[in-house]
């Protein structure tokens, strides 16, 4: 587990930079769950998801000369923002390593916020390409989900989780590479233990169920056609591998499907501008994933997606 004074520590660090998030009940969409359902709005954060919290914080921790010599980084999206917003907020050099297939709108991001993308053809071989980099210029990888610091950082919506709203059934929480998870459940089994924590992951490309059971991270076969591409990185982190089997995460599934139809309930009857990953969490709650009757908060990761896709989503 991350330490509650380490989350808490991160949450001053970051606390200037960064917004806290709102926690807004969402009625009518707990009615078709028969739940009382809070979404803890992570689409409102600085680059318009979660993953500044884990980055400024390890970007902070880190000493001036680190952070002169430059940071690196590998993301098809939402990270790779983040590690460029947070390297242009410490005034440090920032090379993001990318699929050359990342959405065009990540790229413009990264590139906006004055990082030096680095597109590779490759996804499988994505991080022997970061490592290359790495050596070759001598910079600080700032990884994207496996490192304490990062996950001290996303620990903080946690804390906030349990700061704002008392009495919790269940937090459903979306996971890729794991660092959102690892973060949240370390928060909340020390603030709130009888809380149900439920990992989400996509049923095409799971990776953590599979990793729990080989009690070691595995590498993840990417569905190349869901809307929710920030479901898939390479592999679960260890870290957050251990956290998830020491907190007692449970595990479940959604299809492309169910994440469209909760991405449609949240613009429509929420008003919240998701992508596919940050729909995922009430997906699962649509799904069953909460017993009836229960207070269930449900993690919207992050609202980076293209117009087009959206429109698609809403047609």
């Amino acid at each position: 587990m991350i330490a509650l004074d380490e989350i808490r520590a991160a949450a001053d660090r970051i606390g200037g930079r960064l917004h806290r998030t709102p926690l807004v009940r969402q009625t009518l969409i707990g009615e078709r769950a028969g739940v009382e359902l809070w979404v803890k709005c992570e689409l409102f954060q600085k680059t318009g998801s979660f993953k500044p919290r884990g980055a400024l914080h390890k970007v902070l921790s880190l000493g001036e000369a680190e952070r002169a010599r430059g940071l690196v980084t590998v993301s098809a999206g939402n990270h790779a923002a983040a590690v460029a917003w947070a390297a242009r907020e410490v005034g440090a050099p920032a090379v993001v390593v990318m699929p050359e297939d990342a959405p065009r709108s990540k790229l413009d991001a990264v590139r906006g916020y004055g990082a030096e993308v680095v597109l590779h053809a490759d996804r499988a071989t994505l991080f022997d390409r970061l490592r290359e980099v790495e050596r070759a210029r001598g910079l600080t990888f700032v990884h994207p989900f496996d490192d304490p610091a990062v996950l001290a950082g996303a620990g903080t919506v946690g804390l906030e989780i349990a700061e704002d709203l008392q009495d919790l059934d269940v937090v459903v929480v979306p996971v890729g590479g794991g660092g959102l998870l690892g973060g949240v459940a370390s928060a909340l089994r020390a603030l709130s233990p009888r809380t149900r924590i439920v990992a989400v992951e996509l049923a095409s490309c799971p990776g953590l169920a599979p990793a729990l059971a080989a009690g070691a991270p595995v590498t993840v076969a990417r569905d190349r056609t869901t809307i929710a591409d920030g479901l898939t990185p390479p592999f679960v982190g260890a870290l957050p591998l251990a956290i998830a089997r020491a907190a007692g995460v449970e595990v479940v599934a959604v299809t492309d499907e169910a994440i469209v139809d909760a991405m449609r309930a949240l613009m429509t009857r929420g008003k919240l501008y998701v992508e596919g990953s940050g729909a995922a969490a009430t997906a699962a709650v649509l799904a069953g994933a909460a017993p009836r009757g229960t207070r269930v908060v449900a993690i919207a990761s992050g609202g980076n997606i293209d117009p087009a896709r959206a429109f698609t989503v809403l047609g």
